[in-house]
Formats: structure tokens, sequence, C-alpha cells
């Protein structure tokens, strides 16, 4: 890199910008700064620069040369020189790539006020890297590359800058607060006023206290964040700007490849939000695919895709974790299956075919019996309408010996009888 730059992606926060490049002065209506300076000098003493309030400064009331126009925003990721000569990257190819990151609504959320080692006051934001915010920083350094990165950026265009200008390691999981360590260049920041000195310790804890206590409201207002616009700007709240300095705004990208515009003079197009494709032959036409509609056909995502992530890693550790037990129970089913009714020598392999074949043949009779079969029989035939049951051991013999006593006992009858009538007969 052998130029300097101001350029950089990041999020517009001003209320009166000055600004000749935009239709509107105000960015975003969530939040008045105006509450954490200090206009009356009560706490600080003086500014160690030529700059006032960064969030705009009255007259007569600046530290020195310069009565700064509010220029509140956070600075995402630094891009450096547009000169691609110098190393850098021009703007039409960051228009590009801005448009390629489906990035989501960017939330931001207020965490406390602080002075760093430079002196300077800054309004510190949640640094989540798994946010759509930490999504977007990351994706820009994979995109358009950090020349001391020991991962090589990519993106589809070849465009890339060595003029990078912050101190990130490579993606949002290195950034400030305890979370990221203060380790990288992934930390949303806003700075107030650059140097300032304080009239002492105790005025300086005073202020920043004052400070803080606000930053607790805002934080109770918002306890999720807060996407940022107005009505004119960013209606749905969450878009990126491309600043061309920390002053203006050159283009707008809204979330979820909403769309784009580019404001400059007064004027306003949105060459990415179209009714029909500009040129003939609609999206099959690579001239049209930088269209938003063309776009999202091309890139649109699977309705299983948008189920699964859904679901959240509790839930898919969950349903892995049912597929998982029930292929084991399966596995240990057949293994006992197998164990007991496996033939010398055969093989697992040969059991399951067998035993899938066995299955087939069973279900095949099993029709056939129940589709030829008729139920107009006789339940019980004349056969076998009387089941034996066999005797309790004993009873048979005593039936038998009282039989024979019976038959017994009638013969003696008879032949008694039988001599009574001869004796009748002789006497006679």
């Amino acid at each position: 890199c052998q130029q300097e730059g101001e350029t950089f992606f990041g999020i517009p926060l001003s209320r009166k910008s000055d600004s000749k490049l935009l239709t509107t002065t105000s960015f975003q209506d969530q939040f008045d700064f105006e509450y954490l300076l200090d206009r009356n000098f009560t706490y600080m003493k003086k500014f160690g620069t030529n700059h006032g309030w960064l969030v705009g400064e009255e007259l007569g009331n600046g530290a020195g040369s310069i009565v700064d126009k509010d220029t509140a925003h956070i600075p995402i990721f630094y891009t450096g020189t547009t000169n691609p000569a110098m190393g850098g990257i021009s703007l039409e190819d960051l228009i590009k790539i801005g448009k390629k990151i489906d990035f989501g609504t960017l939330y931001i959320k207020p965490a406390f006020v602080f002075q760093d080692d430079d002196g300077s006051i800054k309004l510190q934001f949640e640094a989540d890297a798994n946010s759509a915010l930490g999504y977007l920083y990351s994706n820009l350094c994979k995109m358009i590359g950090i020349s001391w990165n020991y991962e090589s950026p990519f993106n589809d265009l070849g465009k890339y800058t060595n003029c990078a200008m912050h101190a990130a390691g490579d993606r949002a999981k290195y950034g400030c607060g305890p979370d990221n360590a203060n380790s990288g260049g992934f930390c949303p920041q806003m700075t107030l006023a650059y140097r300032v000195g304080f009239q002492s310790e105790e005025h300086a804890a005073a202020y920043l206290d004052r400070c803080n206590n606000y930053v607790d409201y805002w934080r109770s207002l918002y306890p999720s964040g807060v996407a940022v616009g107005t009505s004119a700007f960013c209606p749905d709240g969450g878009c990126l700007a491309l600043f061309l300095n920390r002053y203006d705004i050159f283009y707008v990208f809204k979330p979820e490849l909403g769309g784009s515009w580019v404001e400059f003079m007064g004027g306003s197009s949105a060459p990415t939000i179209s009714p029909a494709p500009t040129y003939d032959g609609g999206c099959d036409n690579p001239h049209n695919m930088h269209l938003d509609k063309c776009f999202r056909k091309k890139h649109a995502r699977k309705a299983s895709s948008v189920a699964w992530d859904s679901l959240g890693a509790v839930g898919q550790l969950s349903i892995f974790l049912i597929a998982f037990m029930a292929s084991t129970l399966t596995i240990s089913i057949f293994l006992a299956r197998a164990k007991r009714r496996r033939r010398d020598g055969e093989s697992y392999l040969g059991f399951l075919v067998r035993d899938l074949q066995g299955k087939k043949k069973k279900r095949k009779k099993l029709r056939k019996k129940v589709g030829h079969g008729t139920l107009d029989e006789d339940l019980l035939s004349d056969d076998d309408a009387f089941r034996s049951v066999p005797a309790r051991p004993g009873k048979s013999d005593r039936s038998k010996s009282s039989k024979r006593s019976k038959s017994k006992s009638f013969r003696s009858k008879s032949k008694s009888k039988k001599s009574s009538s001869e004796m009748s007969l002789d006497a006679d």
C-alpha cells in the first residue's frame, strides 16, 4: 500500500448530517447522543486537537479551528485508498463486493462509554461474533483481504486491497470486549471526541458515570439491540453504508440482499431494484445477474436448508442424537437375531440377504391364504367335533375294575334268576 485513504464500510448514526451527497440529513432516530456530551465543560478541561465533539459542535464552543458537523457512525471495515495503482481497491469494485454479501439486519446495542489510552472518548457497542454484524465483518475480511492475514482472501471479482487499515486478525472471533479479549479489529465503537482532558480524575469518573447511566437506559430500552434507521433513510433499519470519509456516505446496502442505492448531489437511483431486467433475455442474460431479482433467483436457498438452520444448534444436536441412537439400536437387534439364527459358516451379509428373502416369502404366502380362503365353512367339522382328553393316571384302572364288578354282579343276578325259574318249573 503506497497511499492512505479514508474509505470504509460502516453504520451511519448521524442525526444532523451536513453532507451534500445525501437527500436526507438524519440517518437514525433511536439514539440522541447529546446526553453524552459536556458542552458546558462541567467535567472536561480541554480537547487535545482542533476537533470538538464529533457528533456535532456549536459555533463558538469548539476547541479549535474546526467546527465539526455531526459525523456519528460505527466504522466496521476500513478499506483505505480507492486507487488500485497505489495498492487499494476502486469504489466500483467495493460496491460490487458489497452487493454480493448476504448479511442480515444489523442490530446494535450500546455497552458503555470509556476513555481509551489516547484520551479519546468512545461509545462501545456489544461485539457479538455470531451476530449479523460479525458475519458481515468476517466476510469483508474473507473477500477484500488483509495484507498481513495468514489466510488468502477470495472473491469472484478477483479484486483485493493491500490498504485495509485496522488491527484485525482474520475474522469476527478476534475483536474487542471480554469474549474476544481485545485481540483483533472487530470492535464496533463510535468516537465522541479526540484526546479529551478532564479537570481531575474525579471529574473524569463522574462524567463516565453519568454517561453510562444513560447507556443503561438505552440498554433497557433495547434489550436485544435495535436496527437503526428513519422513515426517509433505511425505513426497515439495519443498513450498511460505504463512506468516502467520515463525513460523506456514497452508497447504501440493505440487509438480506434487499437492494442498494447511491445518492449524489441530491439525485437518487436504485441500480439493483428494477421491476424488470434492464437487458433482453431476462435473468438468463449474464448482464442482468447483478440485479436483485436475478440474484435472488439464482441463489435461492433450498427449503430443507432453511428448515435445518431454523432448528438451531440444540435442535440439530437432538436430531443427530436420535438418529445415532436409532441406528445403534437397529444394529444391536440385527446382531442378536443373527447370533440366534445364523447358520454355521454363514456371514452376516449372507444372513441378512436370507432373512430378507424369507420375510418376503412369508408375506407372499400370507397374501395367498388371505386372498383364497373361504369364511362359509363350519368352524367344527364332524370328524373333529370333540377333542379327546387323556384321563388322569389311575382313573382308567378304577373305571375298568368298576365295569368288571358291575358285569360280574349282573351275571350273578342273571344266574340267580335263571336258577329260580328252573326251580319253579320243577315244582310244577
